[in-house]
């Protein structure tokens, strides 16, 4: 009995609060070098996501992050063009319990610098405004929301193709209600524009975003087309997730992953639900 044979199974995260440790393990220290502009922009979504969603993660998730929470009045300083990806994790794991108050330093450092007055576009503007107002400063731009409600009350814009324009309908709708959080009264233009965005993205199969938009509609207070909300939920649950030396991250669908259990969870579905395995890991949607 010399030539036995053992299968070796991989541990996988059942339970929620492993799930969500085994996400920000992979996301922080796996998937890429946090050097990568990349690192920073999927990091900050993932906390985003768990943030805006209520989710409770445990100090074995936090953890995954000490060392860029350490560190992270250095990395600003020196790489003043991510303040919106490094205001956002920060604020983001301070909100999800860890410990620390470094945010709203930064907040008034990066108002101080007038980091904000550098971007041309007003989405990047609103974001900005949204993130320093979480710990208590603004953005001085008068006529910024009007703006912004101009550009998706018109429903023209929409009624084409036109991903770019659909992204930013979504996340506009995002910074004026403080993800879910502020009322807006959003006229029945900006309902419609929702609604060619939706249809579009439903009928081309763009999962990752009819999912944004349905988040978009939940946060104006519009109704789901349940149509949408089934096709995501079987969408979302027909993920596969490679892992170890077959998790490619460069070329995975990971914002799709992420965005699509965002939907479920507002939907009132359980979040991230499948088993997840320790270690590197990749998303694809089947």
């Amino acid at each position: 009995m010399t030539n036995v044979v053992h299968l070796t199974f991989p541990s996988r995260a059942r339970g929620r609060a492993d799930r969500l440790a085994a996400l920000t393990a992979s996301f922080a220290a796996d998937r890429r070098s946090q050097d990568d502009v990349f690192w920073l922009k999927e990091n900050a979504e993932l906390l985003n996501i768990f943030e805006c969603t209520g989710a409770r993660p445990d100090d074995r998730a936090l953890a995954a992050y000490a060392d860029f929470y350490e560190r992270v009045e250095k990395r600003l300083s020196f790489f003043p063009q991510y303040y919106r990806f490094l205001l956002s994790m920060t604020l983001d794991l301070e909100n999800l319990g860890m410990p620390g108050r470094k945010g709203e330093a930064l907040v008034q450092w990066a108002s101080q610098q007038g980091l904000a007055e550098a971007e041309i576009s007003d989405l990047q503007r609103a974001e900005a405004r949204r993130l320093m107002r979480r710990r208590g400063c603004d953005l001085a731009d008068a006529g910024l929301t009007d703006r912004l409600l101009h550009f998706i009350a018109r429903p023209a814009t929409f009624a084409m193709p036109n991903k770019k324009a659909a992204y930013e309908l979504t996340h506009t709708i995002f910074y004026l209600t403080e993800y879910g959080r502020q009322p807006f009264e959003f006229g029945p233009e900006i309902a419609r524009s929702l609604a060619y965005a939706g249809t579009l993205a439903y009928l081309d199969r763009n999962a990752d975003l009819l999912a944004e938009i349905c988040v978009a509609l939940r946060f104006a207070a519009r109704p789901v087309p349940m149509i949408w909300d089934d096709w995501l939920a079987g969408h979302t649950a027909g993920f596969v997730t490679a892992e170890g030396d077959r998790a490619a991250p460069a070329r995975d669908d990971y914002h799709e992953f992420l965005v699509c259990n965002w939907s479920r969870a507002l939907a009132g579905a359980e979040s991230f639900a499948a088993p997840l395995p320790f270690g590197p890991m990749c998303f694809h949607s089947a």
